[in-house]
């Protein structure tokens, strides 16, 4: 027998090593890239069917993360037959199978949603679309890393760093979608490129196939590097798992609807929180992580309370703030829990039942923030509430400072008589309104020094925490009285100012529509109530129906798409006929209320608004049945996209008398819209005038609009095409028309940042 040479041996056993590594760590990339490119990707396409809300992206969310479950749990049960060809061989095929159900598209059948029950819709619509390839992209991670444990290799006994490896995958994935893939491609480019991807992972996933089914059989000392006689993790430690999976899912949902409600529906903003989400993973995961997990648990007290002084303060005219300040919090409370994971993993033989936890988990705390929390609460209570849990995600610490539990009932004892306090009417109710935000920075500020410097148990510095997001809630940021509405689309808040003079619509921070009930001087308004807010007869809206209405011998036909308060109702004349579009049941309900608002009720008291997206239902109008189009359907100051693009205007168009004209309302404090509104205007033959002036009467609640008219000839816009302050504006050279396959969120921010600073 020819024995080969030891040197010769260890060179091809480590060549080998090296090929095992290079193939198992592309194919397990490469299947992240795919996994998170494809939820913004057919998350956007599905977008325009429920109206562009930010509550797609939640529900999708937990489609994802339910589905992840799966997932792992189907690669958990493989990797418990003994066999080493079938977990393989039923892999493969399931990818396979996949493959055919490509490229992307939307079921058939699911083209337009019910009346209701919009959720479960949508994770219906979600599962028939894109289920298999999912669930098949879902099972790689850990199925591979289990794999690899079995090749062999000098690395299998601690498999995670694939996970971090995984991770880096998704992040680039999700990072690089706003910023270079949405900006740059089609929907229809980047479905066929991600179809052609999907492929290329079946050939890897093949070839890691095949190592493992070449690899020696396992060893009892590789059985033993792994951990294979180590215990299995006990019930507490599991369920332990899933809290701190389930915290940080949760208040990645809770999160990513905050500051989408208040700049836009879309990618960019949806994978900004996701990304540092995944980022966590990678870093925690490092075998020598860059971030110390004991800095980590240090921040972590310090960005809870950072979370409870934005939410006091507001800071949505802030940009920076909105998107920066809540990002950054959540990474350092992320990594807490992260990090508590990592530090807690079993071995490598237990890796997938760690991995289902993980994943069950994250479906947990996304099922809450994303379906339990909209039907349960009036007001977004979620993102308090997990964030009071967070605090109980830090490991138990035994060494409390001397004195510390004195301070700490001190100061909840504080609490509490603020809290009862403020319930007296008079000056004291006046002082703690002024106070407020005030009095929640002292609160956070003492539960994080209390928590760092005097290290109390986590359940103290929970209740502190509970407290001071409490006072918030006792404390609403709008002077006066509130009340809310949640329904799928959003929360509406109804303030009623000092006194009751105002009532106020707000969605998000924005707001909507607003009503005087009260002069000056106290005395109550009586008879036909008069437009303010956006809806003034002096501003952009008001001053295009007069000039739409001068011109027209006849009354005018006018449809407005988004009810809002129902101001425009009041804008209307009798003989004239107005058609209002909306998709939000609830909205029609408040402005139906005469103790929220009285337009509808005074003006058009028989109103029936066509319900449903606008896109589905508007289309379904007979041509040229209006004079005059308004499109005012936003979200707080997020944008339904599929209602700005070259498409819904050729339906407007449709939509238009021979001499009519569409208006489109395009305020926004963070997206700059006109030059969209002009571009697809251009694209169907239409020429556009710009408004933009600033009212100087916000205290009056009549607010600076910018809207944009679009007509066939300058004659079909009356008095406004000689009008100054109406300009005439061509299709910036060089911006690409928004269309229902392209759009670019990113380029809107950053005009509008460029505008603001000239």
């Amino acid at each position: 027998m020819t024995s080969v040479p030891l040197t010769e041996a260890s060179s091809t056993s480590g060549s080998r090593n090296r090929l095992v590594l290079a193939v198992y760590t592309a194919a397990i990339f490469t299947s992240a890239l795919l996994l998170f490119s494809v939820q913004p990707l057919f998350t956007k396409m599905v977008l325009p069917r429920l109206g562009g809300s930010p509550a797609v992206w939640s529900v999708a969310m937990v489609f994802f993360q339910s589905l992840l479950l799966a997932g792992y749990a189907y690669a958990h049960y493989l990797m418990t037959l003994r066999s080493r060809i079938a977990p393989v061989v039923i892999h493969l095929a399931l990818l396979l199978l996949a493959l055919l159900t490509l490229p992307l598209s939307i079921a058939g059948g699911w083209g337009e949603p019910p009346s209701s029950g919009y959720a479960f819709w949508l994770l219906g619509l979600f599962a028939v679309s894109i289920g298999l390839p999912f669930f098949a992209l879902a099972a790689n991670n850990p199925m591979l890393q289990a794999w690899f444990v079995r090749t062999g290799h000098p690395d299998g006994p601690d498999p995670y760093f694939l996970y971090a490896s995984s991770n880096i995958g998704s992040f680039l994935a999700l990072l690089s979608y706003p910023v270079l893939v949405e900006p740059i491609m089609t929907l229809h480019a980047q479905n066929l490129i991600w179809t052609a991807g999907y492929g290329v992972l079946i050939l890897l996933i093949a070839a890691c196939g095949v190592l493992l089914l070449r690899s020696p059989p396992v060893t009892a000392a590789t059985v033993a590097a792994s951990g294979g006689a180590a215990p299995a993790p006990n019930w507490l430690l599991r369920a332990r798992w899933i809290f701190l999976a389930a915290v940080p899912s949760g208040l990645l949902i809770a999160v990513t609807a905050h500051i989408s409600t208040d700049v836009a529906a879309a990618p960019l903003l949806w994978v900004l929180p996701l990304s540092l989400y995944l980022l966590t993973w990678v870093l925690v995961f490092q075998s020598r992580p860059l971030l110390p997990h004991a800095w980590m648990l240090r921040l972590q007290p310090l960005a809870i309370a950072g979370v409870m002084v934005l939410l006091a303060i507001g800071g949505e005219q802030n940009l920076l703030l909105t998107l920066g300040g809540h990002q950054l919090c959540f990474f350092v409370i992320a990594m807490a829990c992260h990090g508590e994971l990592a530090r807690t993993r079993p071995a490598a033989s237990h890796l997938t039942g760690f991995y289902v936890a993980l994943s069950f988990g994250g479906m947990v705390g996304g099922l809450f923030a994303g379906l339990v929390a909209p039907y349960t609460f009036s007001w977004i209570a979620e993102y308090p509430i997990l964030l009071a849990l967070a605090a109980l995600c830090r490991p138990r610490d035994g060494s409390a400072i001397a004195g510390s539990n004195w301070l700490w009932l001190a100061v909840v004892a504080v609490i509490c008589v603020v809290m009862a306090l403020s319930f007296r009417e008079g000056e004291a109710q006046t002082f703690f309104e002024e106070w407020r935000v005030w009095l929640v920075g002292a609160v956070a500020a003492s539960a994080a020094l209390q928590a760092v410097v005097l290290r109390i148990d986590r359940w103290r510095l929970a209740v502190m925490v509970a407290l001071g997001l409490a006072l918030i809630r006792l404390y609403p940021a709008d002077e006066g009285r509130v009340e809310t509405v949640r329904s799928f689309f959003g929360v509406h808040k109804i303030v009623v100012t000092p006194h009751g003079q105002y009532h106020v619509l707000m969605h998000g921070t924005t707001i909507h529509g607003a009503e005087k009930f009260q002069n000056d001087d106290g005395t109550p308004i009586s008879g036909r109530p008069e437009p303010i807010s956006y809806y003034h007869k002096d501003g952009g809206i008001g001053q295009a129906i007069q000039a739409i209405r001068a011109r027209k011998s006849g009354p005018l036909r006018v449809a407005v798409i988004g009810l809002g308060a129902g101001t425009l109702a009041c804008a209307s004349q009798p003989g004239e006929a107005w058609k209002f579009f909306e998709i939000d049941q609830t909205m029609v309900d408040t402005a139906r209320d005469p103790k929220y608002f009285t337009y509808v009720q005074a003006c058009q008291p028989d109103m029936q608004p066509v319900i449903g997206d606008a896109r589905l239902t508007f289309a379904k109008e007979p041509d040229g049945a209006y004079d005059l189009i308004i499109v005012d359907a936003y979200s707080s100051d997020a944008i339904p996209i599929h209602l700005a693009t070259e498409e819904a205007m050729a339906i407007y168009k449709d939509k238009l008398a021979p001499q009519g004209a569409v208006l489109m309302h395009v305020s926004n404090r963070h997206l700059e819209l006109a030059s969209v509104v002009v571009g697809i205007a251009e694209e169907n033959d239409l020429k556009s005038w710009v408004y933009n002036e600033d009212s100087g009467r916000d205290g009056e609640y009549i607010f600076t609009t910018n809207v944009v008219i679009s007509a066939r000839e300058e004659a079909d816009v009356g008095r406004l095409a000689s009008d100054g302050k109406w300009v005439l504006t061509e299709a910036t050279e060089g911006q690409r028309v928004w269309t229902d396959d392209y759009s670019n969120v990113l380029g809107a921010v950053l005009r509008r940042l460029r505008d603001g600073d000239q």
